[in-house]
């Protein structure tokens, strides 16, 4: 394609790839991208034609053996010209031989299907305000996670995510507007939500983590606390039972959903106590 090249994105173009995204209806947080580019800062490619962006795709590298593909979008006015399957075809190209998860879009998922990716679940996004009464479980003291050791974080997190990612937590439950809160039972931590801003829709609240339905509640509501309306947005995972039943028994309604998808055989993950994803784009 004469004019075209793919190049790494700066500090701008992660911006830009923000806005394209927010235009997506996927709502990304406000400062997703500072903990994204820890990750991997490599991993955020954009096409440029005759030197103006023309599409973008991450492709986040974890560990050796993971990777995850995100804000894979074309400009509208670009496409159907092939630029995006160029971007995609770059994207599947640096992650080759590790196991490749994305969070797909409907309208997309049969064209993931022909690339290799199976769906593993879906993720169905809620919004609204937390109803029901707003005490804690028993026993359980929801703390500010910031005053818990982060070596304990990261590795409750690990129950959660297929690699260490210790660089983009560390980030995710700091960032200025993030609020990361951590449910502790007799110093044992269990549960862990955060919290953030987002430009154009209500708060989202990602990760959820929570050892009973009780404890998620617990950590929701409060979260809930931290918007400025107390309507939050969560990404559920349906392979979770307990998670939609307390979503749909807290009065949030379903708006948007996805599929899980990977290359190969889904990671064990400890899905019985995933009550929200993370992100769409990084997993």
């Amino acid at each position: 394609m004469t004019g075209f090249e793919i190049t790494g994105a700066g500090a701008a173009d992660m911006e830009l790839m923000r806005s394209w995204a927010d235009a997506e209806g996927w709502d990304p947080g406000d400062s997703d991208r500072f903990a994204f580019a820890a990750v991997d800062p490599e991993g955020f490619l954009v096409g440029r034609l005759d030197g103006e962006p023309a599409a973008c795709v991450s492709a986040v590298r974890y560990g050796s053996g993971f990777g995850f593909i995100g804000f894979y979008i074309t400009r509208p006015d670009l496409r159907g010209q092939g630029y995006g399957i160029q971007v995609w075809r770059a994207a599947t190209a640096r992650l080759a031989g590790r196991l490749v998860g994305l969070d797909g879009v409907v309208d997309q998922q049969d064209n993931y299907r022909a690339s290799g990716f199976r769906s593993a679940w879906t993720n169905m996004r809620y919004r609204g305000v937390p109803g029901g009464a707003g005490e804690d479980a028993a026993g359980i003291e929801i703390v500010d996670a910031a005053a818990l050791p982060f070596a304990r974080l990261a590795a409750y997190d690990r129950r959660f995510f297929p690699e260490p990612r210790d660089a983009f937590l560390s980030l995710w439950t700091a960032l200025p507007g993030h609020t990361a809160r951590a449910a502790v039972r007799d110093g044992r931590i269990e549960g862990l939500g955060v919290i953030r801003p987002c430009g154009s829709g209500a708060p989202r609240i990602g990760p959820l983590y929570a050892e009973t339905p009780e404890v998620a509640a617990a950590l929701l509501r409060r979260l809930a606390g931290h918007a400025p309306d107390g309507e939050v947005v969560l990404d559920v995972p349906d392979v979770n039972p307990a998670a939609t039943a307390l979503a749909a028994g807290l009065g949030l309604a379903p708006v948007f959903e996805t599929a899980r998808m990977y290359t190969g055989a889904a990671p064990e993950l400890d899905l019985g106590r995933l009550y929200g994803i993370t992100s769409l784009e990084l997993g």
